[in-house]
Order: structure tokens, then C-alpha cells, then sequence
């Protein structure tokens, strides 16, 4: 995980700015009010905010790379764009325990990452002068955003573009066509993701990274980056649980909504990501298999739950501050359920044999199934019970 230390600085800025938020005197607050207030701070600054900078900031530079590749042709180009494109892909995958919010308020989660690939209209579009000359011009990115489905945007067009059979492609196998639609489609890409960005961290911390995308998503595109249209970011927002203009009604519903976001990711891993096509009922549903990075993703889920609970990503941890801390502190046998299956989790999907797209209906990735839908989401469940105790 590359540039992973330089999204502490900004983080902790935000944090200043966001534990600001005036509180309403004539609010009854309970016993845990105060504890819960730092885990969801913590949450934020430590886990939400860096893990959308990267993930910003590193689609921001796969634009650049595509590009520089477009014109030199070289395979070393090539083969930077593909590392770019991994790194953003596993920041993304370490973003979907928190896709409630704005990546689904904007409807941006199936935006960019739609699977299975509608890969013969893909080769249609690429033999289309209508769609190669849309994607080709000065706004290709807004043109791709508006007119290409789901099934042709997002991360996993840029993926068949780059990869083939788990490696980079040949540098001389890619056409211009394939370029510009890549390029026009990774620019979609970055503008989505630097949205969600802006909308957890508020424009001015946004700014702060990038003043020109920043400005260009805000006042170009034009697109929404408030809680329903209204003054609040969406850290903001769970900052100010308890009080009006706050979608969460107290403490504990903005802490257990953070459990919710975990239990969703575990779910959607065990019964669709390996699920669907380990039972059979549908094979075509598997995620990265161009790169051949499926386990990666996977393993990557599991992480931002990890991040989500134990209080931050790598080099921001602060467990102190965290749902994991709480908890061990006040129902220990909850706490330990969930961290052995996080950790089992894990295990269980990083025994399935590599790469996933041929060993899907390996007897692994059904105790991975179990290990995720089951015993990961009923830890998480239990957790979220006794946060409400």
C-alpha cells in the first residue's frame, strides 16, 4: 500500500475542523455519549477520510499514467498504469464496509464498480466512431460518465484494458481505441471518487489536497457533495448525531450505523462475491478477473472492516479510540467474537487457491462463505446489540 503515510497530515487537520461542531445544549446525552463521539471522530479522521484521499488521490494519478502511456506506447509505462491501477483498486476495496453515505446516496458504488463486464458491447464502442469520438474529446471523462451504462464504466473496463491472464497486457496488443476509451473512462473514475472524497471531508480539507479537481468536481461537474443538498459533509453529518439537520437521531445509532456498513461488506463477500459463483448459481459474477486480483479484493473487504472496528488504517490506528476498545472493555466475549472472525475471515478466504476466477468451486470457498456470512456477520451483529446496552 503505497503512499499510505502521507494521508495522516490531512486527516488530523479535518480532525480539528470537524470536533468543532457545536453541540445542542438542550439535548439529553446518555451514559456512552461521550466515548461514542471519539469512536465516530476516530472513524472519520483515521479510517473514512485518509482511506477516500488515497483512493482520490491515486485514481487522480492512474488518469495521469494512462495518459503517459498513450503517448509513449512503452511497456514500462504500461506496467506503472497497472501498479496505479491496483493501488486504487485496493484502496476502493478497503472503502466498502463505509459505502453508506456517499457513495450510495450518489449512486456511485455501481457506477464504477458494476460486474460482470458487458465486454462484446465494450469491443462495439471500441469499433464505434460515435462513442470514439465522444470519449475522445476534451470532456471524454464527462462524455463516459454520461452515456456509457455500468456495465462498460468504472474499474473493471480499465482492468480488461491492462490485463490479461493475472499480468500486464503487451504494450503493442493495445490500440488507440483502446486507450481513449480508457483513459476517458479513468477519468470518470477520478472524478467519482474524488466526489465521495469532498463529500466525507468537506471542500476546504479537499482543497487542501488538490484545489483544481477539487474546483473542477465542485463548480464544473457540478456534483452533489452535501448530505441530501444541504450545508453538511457527511462526516459533519455523523458528527452531529443528536442534533437537527443530522440523519442520525443519537450516538449509538451513528456508531451502530458504522457496524452496519461491516455487516453489509461481510454479507455481500460470503453470498455474492464467493457465494454466486462457488454455489454455481452464477459463475459469471466474479469481480477482478482480468487482473486476477478477486482473493486481493476479498482479503481487502475484510481489511476496512478491520479498519472500521479497530480504530484506523495502518499508521493512524488508534485502538484506544475504538469500537474494538469499547467493547473489549465492556462486553469482552462480544469484542473477541468479532476480531477471531475478522481474522478468520481472512484466513479462510486467503486458503482459497489463487487465482479465484479458476478455483471458484474449490471446498475452500465455501467455508469462506461460511466464514464471512455467517460467523463474521453474527459477530458483528452481537456487536452491534450491545453498543445499543
Amino acid at each position: 500500500m503505497k503512499k499510505i503515510f502521507k494521508f495522516v497530515a490531512i486527516a488530523l487537520m479535518v480532525s480539528v475542523a470537524l470536533a468543532s461542531c457545536r453541540k445542542d445544549p438542550t439535548v439529553e446525552e446518555n451514559g456512552n455519549d461521550a466515548v461514542y463521539e471519539q469512536i465516530a471522530t476516530q472513524f472519520l479522521n483515521a479510517t473514512v477520510i485518509p482511506t477516500y484521499q488515497a483512493l482520490a488521490t491515486e485514481t487522480s494519478a492512474l488518469v495521469d499514467d494512462l495518459k503517459a502511456f498513450q503517448t509513449s506506447r512503452s511497456q514500462a509505462d504500461l506496467e506503472t498504469a497497472c501498479e496505479t491501477f491496483l493501488t486504487a483498486r485496493a484502496w476502493w476495496e478497503m472503502s466498502e464496509a463505509f459505502l453508506f453515505g456517499a457513495a450510495t446516496d450518489f449512486g456511485i458504488d455501481p457506477h464504477i464498480d458494476s460486474w460482470p463486464l458487458d465486454l462484446d458491447n465494450l469491443k462495439n464502442c471500441l469499433a464505434s466512431e460515435f462513442y470514439l469520438s465522444g470519449m475522445s474529446g476534451e470532456d471524454g471523462d464527462v462524455w463516459a460518465g454520461d452515456n456509457l451504462g455500468p456495465a462498460l464504466l468504472g474499474f473493471h473496463g480499465i482492468e480488461w484494458i491492462l490485463f490479461e491472464d493475472g499480468a500486464p497486457r503487451e504494450a503493442s496488443t493495445l490500440s488507440d481505441a483502446h486507450l481513449v476509451y480508457a483513459v476517458a473512462v479513468a477519468g470518470d473514475l477520478r472524478n467519482c471518487c474524488w466526489q465521495m472524497f469532498i463529500a466525507w471531508a468537506g471542500e476546504d480539507a479537499a482543497a487542501e489536497v488538490d484545489a483544481d479537481i477539487t474546483s473542477y468536481v465542485i463548480e464544473d461537474l457540478e456534483k452533489s457533495v452535501t448530505v441530501a443538498n444541504g450545508s453538511l459533509s457527511y462526516s459533519e453529518n455523523m458528527l452531529n448525531a443528536g442534533q437537527a439537520g443530522s440523519i442520525y437521531p443519537s450516538w449509538t445509532s451513528a456508531v451502530q450505523a458504522i457496524v452496519d456498513g461491516c455487516m453489509t461488506i461481510a454479507d455481500e463477500v460470503g453470498a455474492s462475491k464467493i457465494g454466486l459463483p462457488a454455489s454455481g448459481e452464477d459463475p459469471n459474477y466474479i469481480e477482478s478477473p482480468y487482473s486476477e486480483r478477486s482473493l486481493e479484493d476479498f482479503v481487502n473487504n475484510m481489511k476496512s472492516i478491520e479498519n472500521a472496528y479497530m480504530g484506523g488504517i495502518e499508521g493512524s490506528r488508534d485502538e484506544s479510540k475504538s469500537l474494538h476498545n469499547f467493547l473489549a472493555t465492556n462486553n469482552a466475549t462480544v469484542d473477541a467474537a468479532v476480531v477471531a472472525a475478522i481474522a478468520n475471515a481472512i484466513e479462510k478466504i486467503e486458503a482459497i487457491p489463487s487465482p479465484f476466477v479458476e478455483n471458484y468451486t474449490d471446498p475452500s470457498a465455501d467455508e469462506a462463505v461460511t466464514a464471512c456470512q455467517t460467523t463474521l456477520v453474527g459477530a458483528l451483529s452481537s456487536a452491534k446489540s450491545a453498543l445499543a446496552e
